[in-house]
């Protein structure tokens, strides 16, 4: 991990962090879950992105000794678990030397495990089983599988271009609690998930915006088209420069007079994201998710086990 990686994870708002780990903020404090607490004592200073509970800390706190000390977890197992939570890319692979000049990703390598691809067990199970899509949706988004030589699976997301074009992979470590729970192959590009779907959008549609392939997957399988931002500290100036194409050329290969919805994740970092997105689509459409719900892909599995309940 890098330097520029490591400010990454410093910079994510300390408030969203917080969320993550299951504490509720409000006005800017919490209760403090290093001591037992019954008034909010922990406080966050969104200027300095830090937090201190003046009751048991001497000093104030950032993201990453946030999450060490909430989850007992030593400097680079906090920081893989913030990249995890917040898809932040980090380096998996060794420094190239200086005088080499890195390899960019070489899709040519990679294109003929999704010409036919390849669930096993594992991924069927997490596809099918846990999540409940729609087998149109995973054959669409040609999710494929594999193995390590430890044998760990993973499944393989692809990411094409408009044109369909494979651009990068997005591998999921398909074993529950495994780090990392992400790897992406050198030189793999990353940004707005699904974006083949823009040229099957008709005029007037609805596209539904959402935080990472996993929404995405919900919401398709759902009946309706939609893209996903890697996660709410991933939109990109050229991702943003996308987006508002869309809004401003209805008459465009992609636009033609669409409207934006979105369901935001249940915590402060995917209202901020939405409010980014509205910043670029004025008439994004705010759908709040029942309480209870931490994103769509929980609400989508609720009403799926109600269907089959209700269908015996």
């Amino acid at each position: 991990m890098d330097r520029i990686e490591l400010q990454k994870l410093r910079d994510l708002p300390i408030e969203g962090v917080a969320e993550r780990l299951g504490l509720r903020v409000e006005r800017h404090r919490s209760l403090c879950p290093f001591h037992e607490d019954s008034h909010p004592s922990l406080s966050y200073k969104v200027s300095k992105n830090t937090c201190r509970c003046f009751v048991c800390m001497t000093q104030s706190i950032g993201p990453i000794d946030l999450v060490m000390r909430h989850l007992g977890k030593d400097f680079k197992e906090a920081c893989r678990w913030l990249a995890d939570e917040h898809n932040i890319i980090l380096d998996e692979w060794k420094p190239a030397p200086a005088d080499e000049v890195q390899k960019p990703f070489d899709a040519s390598h990679y294109e003929r495990f999704f010409e036919r691809p390849w669930l096993n067990d594992e991924a069927r199970k997490f596809l099918f089983e846990e999540r409940h899509l729609d087998e149109r949706v995973v054959r669409w988004c040609r999710l494929s599988s594999w193995k390590d030589k430890r044998g760990v699976p993973w499944l393989q997301i692809p990411y094409y271009d408009l044109d369909f074009k494979l651009i990068g992979i997005q591998n999921r470590n398909l074993v529950k609690g495994a780090t990392p729970r992400f790897r992406f192959p050198q030189g793999s590009q990353w940004g707005i998930y699904n974006l083949p779907v823009l040229n099957l959008l008709c005029p007037g549609e609805e596209l539904f915006i959402t935080e990472g392939c996993s929404d995405c997957w919900a919401i398709l399988s759902a009946g309706h088209k939609a893209i996903a931002i890697p996660s709410a500290t991933l939109l990109t100036k050229k991702d943003v420069e996308l987006l508002s194409t869309l809004n401003s050329s209805p008459n465009g290969k992609a636009g033609r007079g669409l409207t934006f919805h979105m369901y935001p994740d249940n915590d402060a970092p995917g209202e901020r994201l939405f409010l980014q997105l509205r910043e670029v689509l004025p008439g994004l459409v705010h759908h709040q998710l029942p309480p209870g719900f931490k994103d769509f892909s929980e609400l989508y599995l609720s009403t799926i086990t109600k269907t089959k309940t209700q269908n015996g």
